[in-house]
């Protein structure tokens, strides 16, 4: 088991269009990483798969490493309170696994300085 596995993880919602920029985010991450790097996705609720589904498929593809990436803007209480108990029921299910989770995207510098140069764009753009 050598690959390492990316889940993006979110939130779910009733609506499947709301899963449609985070596909679009997996696409591009898996066209950045190649064939042999794993990305999928994964839900907290309303959707499928859940974080335990897509880490057992990850595992089932032979990584030895997965990386949970929590597609969320902040550290609210699904991240500091729902997504650790959820790894710890994968590391649980995956012992010989190496399953990280990272911050949210939302605290990382470079995630926020792309939101400002996103709304300094807009805004120099004309009225609509």
């Amino acid at each position: 088991m050598n690959k390492h596995g990316i889940v993006l993880f979110g939130h779910g919602a009733r609506d499947a269009r709301w899963a449609e920029p985070f596909e679009r985010l997996a696409a591009k991450l898996r066209a950045a990483r190649g064939a042999d790097a794993p990305v999928v996705l994964a839900f907290l609720e309303l959707m499928e798969p859940s974080l335990i589904g897509a880490t057992a498929g990850l595992a089932a593809q032979g990584c030895g490493t997965i990386t949970v990436v929590p597609v969320f803007f902040g550290q609210g209480g699904h991240i500091r309170r729902d997504l650790p108990q959820l790894i710890d029921a994968c590391r649980a299910a995956h012992p010989a696994i190496d399953i990280r989770c990272v911050t949210a995207v939302g605290e990382d510098g470079a995630v926020l300085d792309a939101i400002v140069a996103y709304c300094l764009q807009q805004s120099a753009g004309p009225a609509r």
